[in-house]
Formats: structure tokens, C-alpha cells, sequence
């Protein structure tokens, strides 16, 4: 007959079978859930987790968890009760344990404490992500919710929409700068990547597009320029971007793409249109090759620049998502705010896969002199 395991074998299988169950999501509440379950069950008992607060100088106990809500206010028993923490660091919580018998063993202190170091080093890592996510979302709505402002004869309107409740915030951006002559320039960008990472890269873009706009080269020209100074550093991660420089005066609008999807323009009528332009390499490729396009604007069209995560849709040809977006049909003569929420709502930009930025403009019925 084979013997009984000793408590340091018991102990190990536990071990072994609480890093498999605990820290499967980025997600500190799931952890805590998944370190009950485990309790609950090695060694046993109700299992109360109190976690702190994320951060500030005076933390206080923002949420408990808990494996039966009679154990809030429990009677006598056997409890033990040790630290969520890492050594060395401050602790995100506690976790206790009662029970009325049989009484806690020394073993069973030692599985405590090493299952909640565990759980505190998850609950540690999602509380970075979720930081790193929080700066990286500020920065962004920061970003798109100002930007430059165009020529009165423009008006615009402008949406950012990040992906799912906890997303890793990617680095879509649109802007505006005014030019010369009554003219100006619209911009939308999707720089690959998500998080912090791309955000900055984003605001990289972002301000060296001004400053080369402000030359007033062509827009085919700004992508050349800008296409050369990203191969040239290594940091900055690529990109696609659209430009647009809207004439009102002369009822034109000049295209150019740098690995961009075409934008769509609404008329009067409520009806869309996909453009057709010449499509450039990603910035940050050093190949160059792009070339303008000029439409006419008309007065009482609304131009539409947006991201891919307007249209696109897991395992779907981006054909058929271009289509979808050619062939919404909005009330007649809609308001510039009205294009922006009816395309968001058709297109259920809301639940999208991927961030959302939308840019749009019309010309002013009367420009100002």
C-alpha cells in the first residue's frame, strides 16, 4: 500500500494547482474570485478578500470579496488571516479565513500565504496595465478633442471611440490646420499598435503634420516629407494617414493616402460615396509614391475621414465593410453632428473591434470674407 502523502507533498500539488487557477485575466476582481474558489477548497473554510485602493497617500478598503455573504459579520471560529502582498511592498488587500473546525495548521498558513502572494502579483500586474491603459486613453481623448482649428468657412465634427470597456488604446487621430488663403487641411491617422506606445507615437505624427503643413506644401508632398523623416528613426512605429486640403473658395478638395482607407462624402440627399484615390505605402516605409487626387466639394457636402475600426469586422472582406458604409442612406440635408451619429450608429461603431475616429466637414453656406 502505497503511503500517505507528508504536508510538504500535499502542499506542493496545492501550489502547483493554485498557479493553473489563479491569475488566468488581467482583471484584479477576476483574481480575487479565482483565489476564493481555490480557498474555498485548500484548505477549506469561508474565504473573505478585502482589496485597497490602487492608489493614493491614505488607501482605504474600496472592495471585499467573499465566498459566502453570511461570512460578513461571521461568529467565533478558527481564522487565519495574512497580507495581499509581495515582499517587500505595500499590500493591495488581506485575505482571512474561518472556519469552526477543525483548527488551521501551520501548513495551511504557509498555502495561505503563498496563494496570496500569487494573487497580489496578478492583482499587481492588471493594476499597471490598467494605469498604463488610463494614461494612454487620456492622452488620446486629450489629443482628438482638440484639434486645430480650421478656417471659419470650414465646419467640422469629430468622434473618438476606443474599443471595448478595458482597451488597449491604440493610436487613431484625426486634425485640422488652417492654411493659407482661406484653405485648410484635414487629417486622420492610425499609427499600428496599441497602447501607450502608440498614443505617443500618435502625438509624434500629430505635431510634426503641423509643422510641415505650415509650409504649405501639397498634401502628397507633406506625406513625402513625413514619409522620409519617420525611416529615419527607428522609434516612431509606421502608420497610415489621409490628408486633405479643402479649397472652399474653389469647391475642391486635394486627396492624398498613405496606406489610408478612402473617405466617403454624404450630399444633400443623405446618399454616400466612396471616393477613389491613389493609395501610398504606410509613412515609415521610405518608398515614397504618393500621389494627389482633387475632388469637387460641393457646397452641402459633408466629407467623412475616418480609421479602419469604423468599417472593418473580424473575417469580413473589407470590400463588403466599404460597401456597408456606401450604402447608408441618412435623413436629407442631415446636420453636420447628425452625419457623425448616424454613420456611428448604422455602423455600430460603439461595439467595434478596433478605435473609431471619425473626422467630418463641410464647407460654410456663406464662407466669411
Amino acid at each position: 500500500m502505497a503511503e500517505r502523502d507528508g504536508p510538504g507533498q500535499h502542499l506542493s500539488r496545492a501550489l502547483a494547482t493554485a498557479i493553473d487557477m489563479i491569475g488566468t485575466t488581467l482583471d484584479e476582481a477576476v483574481t480575487c474570485r479565482e483565489l476564493i474558489a481555490f480557498l474555498t477548497r485548500h484548505p477549506g473554510g469561508t474565504v473573505r478578500v478585502e482589496l485597497i485602493a490602487a492608489s493614493g497617500a491614505n488607501p482605504v478598503t474600496t472592495s471585499t470579496f467573499a465566498s459566502s455573504p453570511a461570512h460578513v459579520g461571521a461568529g467565533p471560529g478558527h481564522r487565519i488571516t495574512t497580507p495581499l502582498a509581495l515582499d517587500g511592498e505595500r499590500p493591495v488587500g488581506t485575505v482571512t479565513l474561518t472556519r469552526a473546525w477543525p483548527p488551521y495548521t501551520e501548513t495551511d498558513l504557509v498555502l495561505l500565504r503563498q496563494t496570496a502572494r500569487l494573487a497580489a502579483r496578478h492583482i499587481q500586474h492588471a493594476r499597471r496595465l490598467a494605469a498604463t491603459e488610463d494614461i494612454a486613453l487620456h492622452l488620446q481623448r486629450a489629443l482628438v478633442a482638440e484639434p486645430g482649428r480650421p478656417h471659419p468657412n470650414l465646419k467640422i465634427a469629430g468622434r473618438y471611440l476606443p474599443s471595448g470597456a478595458r482597451t488597449l488604446v491604440g493610436g487613431d487621430w484625426f486634425e485640422t490646420v488652417r492654411l493659407h488663403f482661406g484653405r485648410s487641411l484635414l487629417v486622420v491617422g492610425d499609427v499600428m499598435g496599441h497602447g501607450l506606445d502608440a498614443a505617443v507615437d500618435m502625438n509624434a505624427y500629430r505635431t510634426a503634420i503641423r509643422e510641415v503643413a505650415a509650409t504649405d506644401l501639397p498634401p502628397h508632398r507633406v506625406l513625402r516629407y513625413l514619409d522620409g523623416l519617420v525611416a529615419q528613426n527607428d522609434t516612431l512605429r509606421p502608420a497610415t494617414c489621409l490628408l486633405v486640403r479643402v479649397d472652399p473658395w474653389r469647391g475642391t478638395a486635394t486627396f492624398a493616402s498613405a496606406g489610408h482607407l478612402p473617405p466617403a462624402v454624404f450630399g444633400a440627399d443623405g446618399s454616400a460615396t466612396l471616393l477613389h484615390l491613389p493609395i501610398g505605402p504606410p509613412l515609415g516605409t521610405g518608398i515614397g509614391g504618393y500621389d494627389p487626387a482633387t475632388h469637387e466639394f460641393a457646397q452641402g457636402d459633408t466629407l467623412l475621414l475616418f480609421t479602419d475600426g469604423l468599417v472593418e469586422r473580424r473575417g469580413e472582406d473589407i470590400d463588403v465593410s466599404m460597401a456597408r458604409l456606401a450604402g447608408l442612406q441618412l435623413p436629407p440635408e442631415p446636420g453636420l453632428e447628425q452625419v457623425v451619429d448616424e454613420v456611428l450608429d448604422r455602423l455600430d461603431a460603439h461595439h467595434a473591434e478596433d478605435d473609431v475616429a471619425v473626422l467630418a466637414a463641410r464647407v460654410q453656406t456663406h464662407p466669411p470674407r
